[in-house]
């Protein structure tokens, strides 16, 4: 039987988020950093073997734009970093599954496909795996094992922290998974894979960054 896992996204106050990326569009930041979690949500409930998402946000602003999404949503105040959300939110989903596998994935991946998504997690089988960003420092996903600890070690060098918790890295292929944005360079590089639709709103032609050959994507599946 295929398993089946269950996401935690977290996200800053919107205003305080993705700072090295203000200035990157026109138009207001916060509603940029909105269009990357919509899009990276929207691309995760729709990928086979994703059973719940589960949004750990500090702003009310993303409750609502996620009504109706089939994205569930926690508002909570005052937890001590990313860690400590992604520990928060994954409690509640392994509240409700003691045995379940539980994950983190990052809140900015505008252009993942859910066939990436979904390609990661049957790579990974039932055990505890990570798929690095783009230049193989930072992590973009990270799964548990049934009913092991999420055990989130975001930060600087985050991909080695989690490989040296036994992770097994997983995802080195797919583009769009590893494509995390936190610059305006990061945006570019998103939208030459092929952009969620709220991101391609806006309009990132201020930043050119030029794929290797076959790499580009007009479209999401």
């Amino acid at each position: 039987m295929e398993h089946e896992v269950d996401l935690v996204v977290p996200i800053k106050r919107l205003d305080r988020a993705k700072s090295r990326l203000r200035g990157a569009v026109d138009g207001p930041h916060a509603e940029l950093v909105l269009a990357l979690l919509l899009d990276t949500v929207t691309a995760a409930v729709a990928a086979r073997g994703v059973r719940r998402v589960l949004v750990v946000c500090e702003d009310d602003r993303v409750a609502g734009a996620l009504a109706g999404t089939g994205v569930e949503c926690v508002d909570e105040r005052g937890l001590p970093g990313l860690n400590a959300a992604l520990d928060h939110g994954a409690g509640l989903l392994r509240a409700d599954d003691p045995d379940g596998v539980v994950g983190a994935l990052q809140a900015d991946l505008p252009a993942l496909r859910p066939g990436d998504l979904a390609a990661a997690i049957a790579a990974a089988g039932l055990g505890r795996a990570f798929c690095a960003d783009r230049p193989g420092t930072g992590t973009t996903l990270l799964l548990s094992t049934p009913g092991g600890p999420l055990d989130p070690r975001f930060g600087p060098g985050s991909a080695d922290a989690h490989q040296a918790s036994g992770a097994v890295q997983v995802g080195a292929g797919l583009a769009t998974l590893r494509c995390d944005v936190d610059t305006a360079e990061d945006l570019a590089v998103a939208a030459a894979l092929g952009l969620g639709p709220r991101t391609a709103g806006f309009d990132t032609a201020g930043a050119e960054f030029t794929l290797p050959f076959g790499q580009g994507c007009a479209t999401r599946s």
